[in-house]
């Protein structure tokens, strides 16, 4: 008879757990046979105390065919001492420097952004990051007089229009507003009660303002600057069976709201000040009321509704909510744009704290030199991950970008349905992360990083507000998550899914069965950073989340009703749109790796996305634990592969920040300075 250690019979329960132990280390013996030369490849990474990488062929790879036109921009203002944005600046007057800033970018560059709007998207993106990395305000600027009133006078409006208004825009002749938020509507677009009602007698709309919760609020370039407005506003045409007449949705119109001449504010107008705001105050926002404004027919904005002479409506689109998404779907540019920039704002902020970490020396083992502080475990896991983050970042905005100029160019249908839930769920994303670098960045500087000549304090404030503007980051969210479980009931009756969410088609498939028990358990180094587990392990997430609010919604619905379900799955909502957004970042990530032509390169990229993957994954362990999808002990070596990565990236960090190729003059603070930081933050000072 069979004893254990203790000469004990063993009993059943006792042969069922040897067998048990058996079974777990048979699991892990089994583990797939790594390709040798890979293996070869990951164990010499692994020991080199540093990677052979070249800031240059980096940069070459990330900025493409725009690099020339950033330099140009940034070698113009650095050649300008008088454009430059001071450190201290009172409201009024970073206003009229920020007209000049943008004035001189058009008129003595030659730069025409209204121009590459419509026919080279991607190159306006890669100006508007150049503009915003200089100063803030000055790309917010930018970016409402050619994203916003440009864009929408272009995308909504007929030949008549840019026939009319396209020359002088491009030039700032005609600079403009896009008055669309109210005073208690900003995200809900559909319910503004701005009214243009059509007059026929006069061949007019007659724009009101019925109450103050409808006057147009935070409006850019309104306050001081603007001559033109694009108002969006209910249509009303004249009808017998209502005194009220008929409401036709949401519409757009070109509204002049200041003398061109005298710049005098026009009849029936009132236009006031926002204020001195938390930031971006370059930016003139102003809030505005109309009392019977008439403007002539043709300033209607008809591309997809239009009225006749004799008041008659018509529209290719039959519905009122057909017209309302085909208008918003043509306005995500803006979106598009801030998504972009708000990575400009990560790289710039992440620079500064690399290089000053880099650079300062703090404790270290006795009667030894000081280290610098990049060299402790806890700076590298605030820094590293952050890091990691901006490339991956920088890759996905790139691809929204480039399909954003696809849809500019096909107008495609379910293109303009893919850029929309995508570019929504980046802009939320990625401002949301950024915004809370800024905060981590700051610290990591210490009393350093709360100098004002340093940035973080400009650059924190100036970004806070991506996270509301052109979409509250939660609201952008639901759209996300509400185009998920579109497509996920498109799913279950045979439909097809965009390009985008394919790979919901293969994970689905796998979420209500038990995780695998083979894969759960392995934890070798090769295993962890193969793309092919990382991905899988968002795409799960992501699948199980999306099923299991279904599920949830379904059974809420029965007795709440589908507002109130709704909002009873709101933070489960929120949590399915991010874990989406993140499978789509990583997925581009491991594109851009894979494309690199340049050995040394791809082999930093595979680094830093392996350090951006394992890093996600170990931030949601707890997921991925309560569902048996990772075991313990693999969870301890994700975590552990997650430090070693941090301490890998930390020896190529200076080379990876000089690859985002921001010159001095851009980054700013003197404690990011590449030579001599400490002498220009003593100068500064009066030293």
């Amino acid at each position: 008879m069979d004893r254990d250690r203790n000469s004990k019979p063993v009993g059943d329960d006792d042969r069922e757990a040897s067998l048990r132990r058996m079974r777990r280390l048979s699991l892990h013996l089994a583990a797939p046979r790594e390709d040798e030369d890979d293996q070869l490849a990951m164990m010499a990474c692994a020991r080199a105390r540093k990677m052979k990488v070249s800031p240059s062929a980096l940069s070459d790879y990330m900025r493409g065919r725009h690099r020339l036109v950033q330099e140009r921009i940034f070698d113009f203002f650095y050649s300008r001492p008088d454009l430059q944005t001071p450190i201290e600046i009172a409201k009024d007057a970073y206003r009229e420097l920020c007209m000049r800033q943008l004035t001189a970018l058009v008129r003595e560059l030659g730069i025409r952004p209204l121009k590459y709007v419509t026919d080279d998207p991607v190159k306006y993106f890669a100006i508007l990051e150049a503009v915003g990395s200089l100063d803030m305000s000055l790309g917010i600027k930018m970016g409402v007089q050619y994203s916003l009133w440009g864009g929408s006078v272009i995308n909504l409006g007929t030949k008549k229009h840019r026939d009319k208004y396209f020359e002088k825009i491009d030039n700032l002749e005609y600079p403009g507003c896009f008055a669309m938020t109210e005073l208690h509507h900003g995200s809900n677009v559909q319910a503004l009660q701005t009214v243009a009602i059509f007059d026929p007698v006069t061949d007019e709309f007659v724009i009101n303002t019925p109450n103050d919760g409808a006057i147009k609020w935070w409006i850019g370039n309104a306050a001081v600057h603007g001559k033109f407005a694009t108002v969006f506003a209910r249509l009303i045409l004249p009808s017998p069976e209502s005194k009220e007449g008929s409401d036709m949705g949401i519409h757009a119109f070109i509204v002049p709201i200041r003398d061109l001449e005298t710049h005098q504010t026009l009849p029936g107008i009132e236009i006031q000040d926002c204020g001195h705001k938390i930031g971006l105050n370059g930016v003139d926002n102003g809030a505005l009321r109309f009392s019977s404004v008439r403007i002539p027919r043709d300033n209607l904005l008809n591309r997809f509704g239009d009225v006749s002479r004799e008041g008659n409506y018509s529209s290719s689109l039959p519905t009122i909510n057909k017209r309302f998404a085909a208008t918003l779907g043509e306005l995500v540019g803006g979106r598009v744009g801030l998504a972009y920039s708000s990575v400009g704002v990560l790289k710039i902020s992440t620079t500064i704290a690399i290089r000053y970490s880099l650079l300062r020396q703090q404790f270290g083992p006795p009667k030894q030199p000081e280290i610098s502080i990049l060299d402790y475990q806890s700076q590298q896991h605030k820094l590293m991950p952050m890091l990691a983050s901006a490339y991956a970042f920088h890759f996905s905005t790139k691809y929204l970008v480039e399909r954003y100029s696809e849809m500019k160019k096909y107008h495609d249908e379910q293109l303009v349905g893919d850029v929309h839930s995508l570019s929504a769920g980046l802009k939320a994303y990625v401002t949301s992360y950024t915004a809370k670098s800024l905060s981590i960045c700051r610290e990591s500087c210490g009393g350093h990083g709360y100098a004002a000549v340093n940035r973080f304090g400009s650059l924190r404030n100036d970004h806070d507000i991506f996270q509301t503007f052109e979409g509250d980051n939660t609201v952008l969210l639901q759209q996300v998550a509400a185009d998920l479980l579109k497509q996920y009931k498109e799913k279950f009756q045979g439909g097809t899914l965009i390009v985008t969410w394919n790979y919901l088609r293969e994970s689905m498939g796998t979420y209500i069965s038990q995780p695998n028990p083979v894969t759960s358990r392995w934890e070798g180094e090769g295993h962890l950073r193969d793309p092919k587990f990382q991905l899988d392990a968002f795409r799960y997430r992501t699948s199980r989340l999306l099923h299991s609010v279904a599920v949830r919604l379904r059974k809420h619905t029965k007795n709440l009703g589908a507002f109130g379900a709704w909002n009873r799955c709101l933070n489960h909502l929120l949590t399915l749109a991010e874990s989406h957004i993140e499978s789509v970042i990583l997925a581009k990530f491991i594109d851009a790796v894979q494309s690199c032509q340049d050995k040394n390169t791809r082999a930093v990229l595979k680094l830093v996305c392996d350090l951006y993957a394992l890093d996600r994954i170990w931030n949601d362990i707890g997921t991925y634990r309560n569902v048996d999808y990772v075991a313990p002990n693999k969870a301890k070596a994700i975590k552990k592969l997650t430090e070693y990565l941090s301490f890998q990236v930390k020896n190529v960090a200076r080379e990876l920040i000089d690859g985002f190729d921001l010159p001095d003059e851009v980054t700013r603070a003197p404690i990011a300075k590449q030579s001599d930081p400490y002498g220009q933050y003593t100068q500064n000072v009066g030293f």
